[in-house]
This record gives C-alpha cells, sequence and structure tokens, in this order.
C-alpha cells in the first residue's frame, strides 16, 4: 500500500468512524486521518488474525474490520488530545 493510498483511506475511515460516533469529537483532520490509519492497520491485522485478509472478490470483512478500528482508535484517542488540548491551554505562561 502505497504512503498516498494509505492516507487516503486514514481520511476515509477517519471520518466514517468520527460520524459513526454519537458526540462531537474535537480533533483535527490530520488527527482524524492518523487514526484512521490506524484502525485500518488494527483491522488488516485482525483480518489476517482470522483469515479473510485475502479473498476473492472485494473483501467486506477485512474492510468492516478496518472501520471497526478506526472507530475503536477515534473513541479512545479523541478523548485523551482533548484532555492533553485541555491541560495545555491551562497551564500558565
Amino acid at each position: 500500500m502505497s504512503w498516498l493510498w494509505a492516507i487516503i483511506l486514514g481520511l476515509i475511515l477517519g471520518v466514517i468512524a468520527r460520524i459513526i460516533l454519537p458526540g462531537r469529537q474535537a480533533i483535527p483532520i490530520w488527527l482524524t486521518i492518523v487514526f484512521g490509519i490506524i484502525g485500518s492497520i488494527i483491522g488488516n491485522a485482525a483480518a489476517s488474525g482470522i483469515g479473510v485478509a485475502d479473498t476473492k472478490g472485494v473483501d467486506w470483512i477485512r474492510h468492516l474490520l478496518q472501520l471497526a478500528g478506526a472507530v475503536g482508535v477515534v473513541a479512545l484517542g479523541a478523548p485523551m488530545y482533548e484532555r492533553f488540548r485541555g491541560h495545555r491551554k491551562r497551564s500558565p505562561r
């Protein structure tokens, strides 16, 4: 997978994950892409683990696992990012 394809897939998966999750995720677009890429990697690993990484035709199970990975990463990463950003804003200069 080329880097450009990974970025495009990360953007798509990250945006879909943010749409699926309830509430607002206050994360920038670059972090959405990173979370989507990480979710894609996790989904690919899970697909390989259960033996459905490469099938004939469209790999729907692999794609669903990638999306599930992205949803999980956004669900865990967005609050962590908000806490980190909130902590940095409150510190006096």
